[in-house]
């Protein structure tokens, strides 16, 4: 595949072991956090990743620090202890490598953590901003309401205001050119 990731048929042939003995190291744990999925040519491929791969190869190499380095993987709910992994090799090199891949991913996801908190933030602003409009509506409302229920209030002779007076007798000359005088009956007419 490449240099970053592996399948199991390139593990097993690299170890000199069976793709079995591979499949029973990748357990759950392992896979969550050191396999991936991927698509060639139509079909599903699992592939392990370098920090995986470094773990497979530490455990199939048969070396003294095997036995240390399984028991840091499953401690850690299948996460390798950096410190205990750090002292038991001898090459920086790899080690780097993880912990250089580690701070990309980590990286991308404060990344994608901003993002999201200034999504948030625009999101409250505008429903803080509409809440206020709405506020200033509702205020709006309620003072055509009490303008209008001041018109309509009667005074204190029991009489409406001059104002709807007014009004009501500037309607009736409007509309008095426009009523005639119509009867029921029209018997002789």
């Amino acid at each position: 595949m490449s240099d970053n990731l592996k399948t199991i048929r390139e593990l097993a042939d690299e170890f000199k072991v069976s793709k079995q003995a591979v499949r029973k190291r990748l357990t759950d744990e392992f896979r969550e956090n050191y396999v991936e999925t991927i698509y060639s040519n139509g079909v599903k491929t699992l592939v392990v990743t370098v920090a995986g791969y470094m773990l497979l190869s530490q455990h199939f190499s048969g070396g003294n620090y095997a036995g240390k380095l399984a028991s840091n993987v499953n401690s850690n709910d299948g996460k390798v202890n950096g410190t205990s992994y750090i002292k038991t090799t001898t090459d920086d090199g790899p080690i780097f490598t993880i912990l250089e891949q580690q701070l990309t991913v980590k990286d991308k996801q404060l990344e994608n953590k901003d993002l999201q908190i200034a999504q948030m933030q625009n999101l409250l602003d505008q429903q803080q901003r509409l809440a206020l409009q709405d506020k200033k509506l509702l205020e709006e409302y309620k003072e055509e309401i009490k303008d209008l229920k001041s018109v309509n209030t009667p005074t204190k002779d029991g009489e409406k205001n001059d104002f709807t007076q007014k009004e009501t007798s500037l309607e009736n000359i409007k509309e008095a050119p426009h009523k005639k005088n119509k009867k029921w009956f029209n018997f002789g007419k």
